[in-house]
């Protein structure tokens, strides 16, 4: 396992998450898709976020990505999906009709944490490094 470090911190934050068009269309093709692709690279780019894989499907996105400490999961997602929502429907007029109200992704999103050490390891480490004092 790799970690990565910044100024005070060394870490291996990585989530797997997942978010769909609002009525989960199937939109996420030709120019829209490279549009949302390119749009979400220069996000994680201006955050600090690293791809370690992202796939877009024509329906919802997923993302494997690390995070730093110091950015919340929601507020990366925030910027993702409000920055991406805003510049495709200013871009494709069509898009404006089908998704009215100004939202182009629907609510909420799936996050999950990725990890090589379990509850288990954790817990034995603790039991042993407290019988050692």
């Amino acid at each position: 396992m790799r970690y990565t470090t910044g100024c005070h911190t060394i870490f291996h934050h990585r989530y797997h998450i997942v978010w769909t068009p609002k009525y989960r269309h199937k939109v996420l093709r030709g120019e829209v898709r490279e549009r949302i692709r390119t749009i979400v690279l220069q996000v994680c780019k201006e955050m600090g976020v690293t791809i370690i894989r992202g796939v877009l499907s024509t329906n919802h996105v997923h993302m494997f990505v690390e995070i730093p400490p110091h950015i919340a999961v929601s507020r990366f997602m925030q910027r993702v999906k409000g920055r991406s929502s805003r510049k495709v429907q200013q871009e494709f007029p069509a898009l404006r009709k089908r998704y009215w109200g100004q939202r182009f992704w629907a609510r909420g999103y799936f996050c999950t944490t990725s990890g090589n050490v379990t509850d288990e390891i954790i817990l034995q480490y603790l039991e042993q490094h407290s019988e050692k004092r």
